[in-house]
């Protein structure tokens, strides 16, 4: 997957390198990616949030939890900004020098965002109509927090790497849930779980 393969506008190319700029400049003074990975952000970090757009519904308000660098919550924020979206972004990051550093982006950008800098556990029921956390925790975790967080009906979208499967088969002893495992266009191994329909068993 290259840059060429999103599809999108001159100025929403634009905004992606502007974005991946800043995580750049601030991964020298707070751990936003690790240091191995700056050279590789477009790769390993911007187009493999943006694949997990293309997957959600086109409106509603849309959560990420655990957003630190802002993958996927920026990124998606970006494509949606650049479509004309009718569609709203809640950030979710309790480190509040990470929180800084995404009220920046969105600011820097000209996006439409807020941020939230509390833990996930302490926040209010969301009500969201999509939900996204990546590299964030297990799938077993996850579905506890969508299932304070999302709403009836609605879409999570977790990308998970080379042990997607084992998470799978253990999440399922505690609940029950539609999972469609998407392959990942940037790791043959991982996969995006879009899941609905979550229950605790």
């Amino acid at each position: 997957m290259t840059p060429d393969d999103l599809n999108v506008s001159r100025e929403t190319l634009d905004k992606l390198q502007a974005f991946a700029d800043l995580v750049q400049k601030w991964t020298s003074k707070i751990n936003l990616i690790s240091k191995p990975s700056v050279p590789e952000v477009w790769d390993r970090h911007i187009l493999d949030s943006a694949q997990i757009y293309d997957l959600a519904p086109s409106s509603g308000h849309w959560i990420d939890l655990g957003s630190g660098g802002g993958f996927p919550g920026i990124v998606v924020c970006i494509l949606a900004h650049g479509q004309g979206a009718d569609q709203t972004f809640t950030l979710v990051e309790s480190d509040q020098r990470k929180s800084t550093f995404l009220r920046t982006a969105i600011r820097e950008l000209s996006l439409d965002a807020r941020v939230l800098t509390q833990r996930i556990e302490e926040i209010v029921p969301m009500q969201a109509d999509i939900l996204s956390a990546r590299a964030l925790a297990d799938l077993d975790a996850l579905l506890g927090f969508a299932e304070m967080h999302l709403k009836p009906g609605g879409t999570a979208l977790f990308p998970k790497g080379a042990q997607w499967e084992k998470e799978h088969r253990d999440a399922q002893i505690q609940w029950s849930y539609d999972c469609d495992p998407i392959k990942s266009k940037t790791n043959p191994d991982a996969a995006i779980l879009k899941i609905k329909d979550i229950a605790r068993v």
